[in-house]
């Protein structure tokens, strides 16, 4: 059988043979790990990846443990893990418990965080992990830190509306992250083709927090004038629970993640634990998340969208979306 390896999956191996550090390795890896088909003929490369991963996480922890400060790797749960990023006192934590229910250290002084802090943020029927990072200045930005942005899914940076100097805190940020050839870039943005080896790029969306308080109403607009065109901007209030689910929402697409069901013949689909795919994910992938050996003892399948489509037969290569249910016919 052949392995049949997708597009998708062989830009993530070019990424990982021309990565630089541990964390792009790793990253690279585990977007290999989920692009690559699932069935016998990819056993072998799969068991070898997850060998190498395994090496790779064991070379980054060894190397934060040696050094003061940010531990460099938090393990992924959940649907994907997304870090959220700021200067000091934006609100970031604030936001953080507001998203999660959690009770993170929150103080109205600098450097409240101290060590990045792992919280689980329930979408839906769903939970997606996001770390708080200690904020960036001028004068502080860890390895740990660099690490753990370059590693996670996604990155939210969080930014105070109701202060007037954020626009200038926030370029502080961005341009120590340059430094460290880290950019933040909004959903879907394509560099051109002389830079898009030089920066390590992030998926991100700003949240302007605090628009509860006076002054936030002229802060915002400030963020929007100055940074709209590099990422989209968001206004939320953890105090009030402005903007929440839109936040929410706006993290989950930016995990580029779907939901499917998987139903057995006779009974009704289960919808509390859903299979978490990548988008563009066949039917195939389904199957083999449900049990390997359905891969190659697989029949056909029936597809449930919605009003659209009800119990339609599909082939192996039919792409799902998020939502749909799918059974499995051996």
């Amino acid at each position: 059988m052949a392995a049949n390896l997708t597009p998708q999956y062989l830009e993530a191996e070019k990424r990982y043979r021309e990565a630089k550090t541990v964390s792009e390795k790793i990253e690279s890896l585990e977007e290999m790990l989920r692009l690559i088909p699932k069935h016998k003929a990819t056993e072998k490369m799969q068991a070898q990846h997850k060998a190498k991963l395994a090496k790779l996480r064991e070379e980054a922890q060894k190397a934060g443990s040696g050094k003061h400060g940010l531990s460099v790797l938090i393990e992924k749960q959940g649907a994907g893990q997304v870090v959220f990023v700021g200067p000091p006192n934006s609100g970031k934590s604030s936001l953080i418990k507001a998203l999660t229910g959690a009770d993170p250290e929150i103080g109205d002084y600098p450097f409240t965080t101290r060590a990045a802090a792992p919280y689980m943020m329930r979408f839906e029927n769903i939970k997606i992990q996001l770390i708080d990072l200690p904020p960036v200045s001028a004068e502080y930005l860890e390895s740990g830190q660099i690490e753990m942005i370059k590693v996670a899914d996604a990155a939210c940076v969080v930014a105070d509306a109701a202060d007037p100097e954020s626009p200038g805190s926030l370029e502080t940020v961005f341009s120590r992250l340059t430094e460290k050839r880290i950019a933040f870039v909004r959903d879907g943005f394509v560099p051109p083709a002389e830079e898009a080896v030089r920066l390590f790029r992030k998926k991100t969306i700003l949240a302007a927090a605090k628009t509860d308080l006076e002054g936030a109403g002229d802060g915002l607009e400030a963020l929007r004038f100055f940074f709209e065109a590099q990422l989209p901007v968001l206004p939320v209030s953890a105090e009030r629970g402005d903007g929440l689910e839109d936040l929410r929402r706006r993290i989950f697409d930016l995990l580029h993640v779907i939901r499917v069901y998987s139903k057995v013949p006779g009974k009704k689909a289960e919808f509390e634990s859903p299979f978490i795919l990548p988008r563009r994910s066949d039917v195939m992938r389904i199957a083999s998340a449900v049990h390997k050996d359905f891969v190659e003892k697989l029949a056909y399948a029936r597809l449930w969208r919605g009003n659209e489509i009800t119990g339609m037969m599909v082939n192996r290569d039919f792409a799902l979306e998020d939502g749909d249910i799918v059974e499995l016919h051996l």
